[in-house]
């Protein structure tokens, strides 16, 4: 009989290295491993991936580029729904996995596979971005995961690839680090604590300047244009150089806390340098050039998208709505922040923008009025009180 196609979903880790074996020996599949990668693996790591595929039985390995598709489709409009998941998580992995998962779907129904299957556990939100995206876009393709359906612990994983012949480092690491282009997530035995906090040495990038230095970036209708003067076409090229500069600052590190798509609370820690000045300062662009209410509905049409992306729900139709909205309310976000760049911190200086709403002729705050009257302000503040004045009136009436 033809061997079933099955494709999983690869990172070159424990889980997935397990079930690349486990699916082809044990279960007799004809294993497609595919790592999609979204800005977190250099040729390198792509390299010895591939050859760790093919060692472990494999019949054939792919890497899957996603980079610019995951810009293009959900950072741009991360960037210009200022969002941040409670306030602090530029959605790093969470946002990461949708894309992940359906570029391995896609793949599969390419070759036309029979399953495709992915090495989360039953403990964490990545199963249900992996099962539901798989679900909705392919339903006619079944899905295996074996790490969840048999509660593995990674000595069972360890032994049997040693048992098969395998033999790789697989020392469990201090810490767990998934990292991409839009910010690096760190878990560890702190993590799993309401009272600690990541140690310094957790951060993958590590305090390289002490001193000072200011950041200039370009927006263009909300999009990066320009960082220190140099243009960039390439908005994934522009995120990077961002990095490159902050990261050398030890900036952009938190710690997450908040409600998993399966309902109980978690904590992660994360570094994302370019993400938090990104974001802060594009946001401090709009306060200059987007209208009260214009911030304000953006603000909660950003909060749910954010939301939605967490929860695994990307492909719900109102996504599109609010990415349409984002976009039509960039028209005016044209300009250049300063960012002041220090150890462990930054400071948003100022902006440069043509359509800054500061700078007009109607007046300047705390100092002159150039658009009305003494008379006008004093009517206008008489009006603004009567709603306020008639209930004050009515319950002094009733209270007598």
């Amino acid at each position: 009989m033809k061997k079933q196609k099955v494709v999983l979903a690869y990172s070159g880790g424990l889980d997935t290295s397990f079930c690349a074996m486990y699916l082809s020996k044990d279960l007799g599949y004809e294993v497609y491993t595919a790592l999609a990668n979204t800005g977190g693996f250099s040729d390198e790591d792509l390299q010895r991936v591939e050859e760790r595929a093919y060692r472990l039985g494999a019949v054939k390995h792919v890497n899957l580029d996603i980079t610019q598709d995951y810009y293009n489709k959900s950072i741009k409009y991360m960037i210009f729904g200022n969002v941040l998941r409670n306030g602090t998580y530029p959605i790093s992995v969470s946002s990461e996995r949708i894309f992940q998962a359906i570029a391995i779907i896609n793949y599969a129904k390419s070759i036309g596979a029979d399953y495709v299957a992915h090495g989360s556990t039953g403990a964490g939100n990545d199963q249900v971005r992996f099962d539901l995206t798989f679900d909705v876009l392919a339903p006619e393709i079944g899905i295996i995961t074996p790490t969840r359906d048999m509660t593995l612990t990674r000595e069972y994983e360890i032994n049997y690839l040693k048992q098969h012949g395998f033999e790789a480092d697989f020392t469990k690491m201090e810490y767990s680090i998934n990292k991409g282009l839009w910010g690096t997530s760190i878990g560890g035995k702190e993590t799993l604590k309401s009272e600690q906090t990541l140690p310094e040495s957790a951060y993958p990038s590590q305090l390289l300047e002490h001193g000072e230095e200011l950041l200039k970036i370009a927006f263009v209708e909300g999009e990066l244009a320009a960082v220190n003067g140099k243009p960039y076409s390439n908005k994934v090229e522009a995120i990077q150089a961002i990095e490159k500069i902050a990261a050398r600052y030890a900036i952009g590190r938190d710690m997450h806390i908040g409600d998993t798509i399966i309902g109980i609370k978690g904590r992660v820690g994360f570094e994302a340098a370019a993400p938090l000045v990104i974001i802060n300062a594009h946001k401090m662009l709009e306060k200059h050039t987007l209208t009260k209410w214009q911030q304000y509905w953006k603000d909660q049409v950003g909060t749910w998208y954010g939301m939605f992306l967490h929860e695994a729900q990307y492909l719900e139709p109102v996504m599109r709505d609010i990415e349409a909205f984002l976009q039509s309310s960039q028209r005016n976000v044209t300009g250049t922040v300063i960012v002041r760049l220090r150890p462990y911190h930054y400071t948003l200086v100022g902006v440069e923008s043509e359509y800054d709403l500061m700078k007009t002729d109607f007046g300047e705050y705390g100092e002159i009025n150039k658009a009305w009257t003494p008379e006008d302000a004093k009517g206008f503040t008489k009006i603004t009180a009567i709603p306020t004045k008639i209930f004050y009136a009515v319950q002094k009436r009733n209270n007598k």
